[in-house]
């Protein structure tokens, strides 16, 4: 792997990205502020972590912003579930938006291996 210059190279900082764009337009039209309003800060977490943690001064600490964005990533796919059973997105949505997260968790938790070694 190259030296990594900046967080936007991080193919996971990308996917976060899409992923919360996603979540922003599944909910646009949502009045159930408290709910849209939880969904879009947990998908905002993901990649700000992983963004703000590549910012830091040393992999320790950019383990521990990996830990809290792939934590957010959890969080999201259970808004999912939620979303799925109160009806506010079709199951295809929520069942394609839960392995989305559970993408960019894996490739969270390889980079934090890859951390771990260096």
């Amino acid at each position: 792997m190259g030296k990594i210059l900046n967080f936007e190279e991080l193919e996971i900082w990308k996917s976060s990205r899409i992923l919360a764009k996603e979540v922003y337009v599944d909910f646009k039209m949502n009045k159930d502020y408290g709910f849209k309003g939880q969904i879009q800060r947990c998908s905002v977490s993901v990649m700000n972590n992983i963004a703000e943690g590549f910012c830091r001064k040393g992999d320790k600490e950019f383990h521990q912003f990996l830990n809290i964005a792939k934590a957010s990533c959890g969080e999201l796919k259970s808004m999912y579930y939620l979303s799925e059973d109160i009806e506010y997105v079709s199951s295809e949505k929520a069942v394609q938006r839960r392995e989305e997260a559970t993408k960019i968790m894996n490739g969270i938790g390889k980079f934090m291996q890859y951390l771990r070694k260096k």
